[in-house]
């Protein structure tokens, strides 16, 4: 009887093989959303034979640099964090990508993200119906209301 090794990436449940293979055959880049208990962080990533390149990055602490307030893991902060990393994207000249969840679940702040992705102009298909109302996106059940529209300008500003 022959001994089968399960790969460890899979065995510590971290990579679907069969989705990551089926998004690799589709060779566009592609979108992780990683969200602690503290940061959130958005890359975008081109594929390839030797391994994944980071076209353009984001995490939740540059909101602090800029005077952000509020929760860096909440949905306002992750809509704003994926519309940074979507700017650096078009300014890399990227234009379209996918979003890549693994084993992860797709979740109202991974949705907030997304939508942060596509407000920046990056093309990523997505249904708009999963994402989060724009009250909740803009903060007003927080206490940083108005805080979205001035770190938005900010961002467009810096990355002018």
């Amino acid at each position: 009887m022959a001994y089968s090794k399960i790969l460890r990436r899979l065995r510590e449940e971290k990579t679907n093989y069969r989705k990551r293979g089926t998004m690799l055959m589709g060779k566009r880049d592609f979108i992780t959303v990683n969200i602690t208990n503290e940061n959130t962080q958005v890359q975008v990533l081109k594929p390839g034979m030797t391994g994944d390149k980071v076209i353009a990055s984001a995490h939740s602490r540059y909101l602090l640099e800029k005077g952000w307030k509020g929760s860096r893991k909440r949905i306002p902060a992750a809509y704003l964090t994926g519309y940074l990393a979507g700017k650096k994207a078009l300014s890399q000249g990227a234009k379209d990508a996918i979003l890549y969840t693994g084993t992860k679940r797709y979740t109202q702040r991974v949705a907030a993200a997304l939508k942060g992705l596509v407000d920046s102009g990056l093309q990523v298909p997505a249904d708009s119906e999963t994402f989060p109302p724009n009250e909740r996106i803009n903060g007003e059940h927080l206490t940083v209301k108005n805080e979205v529209s001035k770190m938005k300008s900010t961002i467009d500003g810096d990355m002018k």
